[in-house]
């Protein structure tokens, strides 16, 4: 349920006080309560797909046109699972990012006060994510431990540009499938919710990671941005690695081993991932982080 709380006006003496200001602004007239505003309470639907179709890392194989129709729709709602289980992962280190670059700021300062109110809806939508899972009947899926361990180190040691251009990859990569989702009426109704609330919500999270972005970058040199260009593109390259566990094909019933091969070798879904970074990796060109060694991953995980 959007919120109709007013936020005090005040005079905004920095870019990125404004921005953070009219970020507040939007928080207070247009944000969501999952608790409420999902269905929770009507039990799971198998009829539906948990994702479209056309984003199974299967759509378009010939293990895909050999399924049935249960089957392929047991096999989006796990891979739906699998993705938002990912999401709760880097919504995790993205906390804990945010809240190191505020740690000695003037929490009185409008983008202080935006961080927070941006970790509190990650808090939210990480319930909202382990709920939905849950009710998709899957289990905690949970990336590899080599990714766990790379996340560790992340979450620890990432600042200024680093930090903010590699929560914007994983924003911007979940977004653009999500809009999808959220329209599709083979979706189950409360999995297209819970994209509509994300995409709104994180439409400004979005916006905010791209400020910061340019505006550490201004202060960077060319060692730094290179070296931090490298460090996206391999957080990049973990985060799109993560997001589809190899356990949703046994869990969805099928044969693990011929799936996770079709599964690589699935052109159609590359595609997919490339025409939905676009957009991304036009912003990252812009922002001189498209070096040699960066594109060999972001090429790697099929974002270019």
């Amino acid at each position: 349920m959007a919120s109709s709380t007013a936020r005090p006006r005040v005079e905004h003496g920095t870019q990125a006080g404004e921005v953070a200001g009219r970020l507040l602004d939007s928080a207070a007239t247009l944000s969501y309560d999952p608790l409420t505003e999902v269905d929770w309470e009507t039990p799971l639907d198998k009829d539906f797909h948990g994702a479209s179709p056309e984003w199974s890392t299967l759509y378009g194989t010939s293990y895909w046109n050999e399924l049935t129709e249960a089957q392929r729709k047991e096999l989006t709602r796990q891979e739906a699972a699998s993705v938002a289980s990912t999401g709760i992962w880097f919504e995790m280190i993205l906390q804990q990012l945010i809240l190191r670059d505020v740690y000695a700021k003037d929490p009185t300062d409008e983008t202080v006060q935006w961080a927070l109110t941006e970790i509190a809806d990650e808090c939210r939508h990480s319930i909202m994510f382990a709920r939905g899972a849950r009710k998709l009947q899957a289990p905690a899926y949970r990336p590899r431990r080599l990714a766990l361990e790379l996340g560790r180190a992340f979450k620890t040691l990432a600042f200024g540009e680093a930090a903010y251009a590699a929560i914007l990859v994983a924003e911007e990569v979940l977004d653009v499938m999500q809009r999808d989702w959220m329209r599709d009426e083979r979706v189950v109704p409360f999995v297209r919710t819970i994209n509509n609330i994300h995409v709104v919500e994180e439409s400004r999270h979005m916006k905010f990671a791209r400020e910061e972005t340019r505006r550490h970058l201004a202060k960077a040199g060319p060692v730094r941005r290179h070296i931090h260009a490298f460090v996206i593109a391999v957080a990049a390259y973990v985060i799109v690695t993560s997001m589809v566990n190899k356990s949703v094909y046994a869990n969805a019933g099928l044969d693990e081993k011929r799936a996770l091969a079709e599964a690589r070798a699935n052109e159609h879904h590359k595609a997919m991932m490339r025409s939905s970074c676009a957009g991304l990796m036009e912003f990252l060109a812009s922002a001189g982080l498209l070096t040699k060694p960066a594109l060999a991953f972001y090429q790697r995980a099929h974002l270019i």
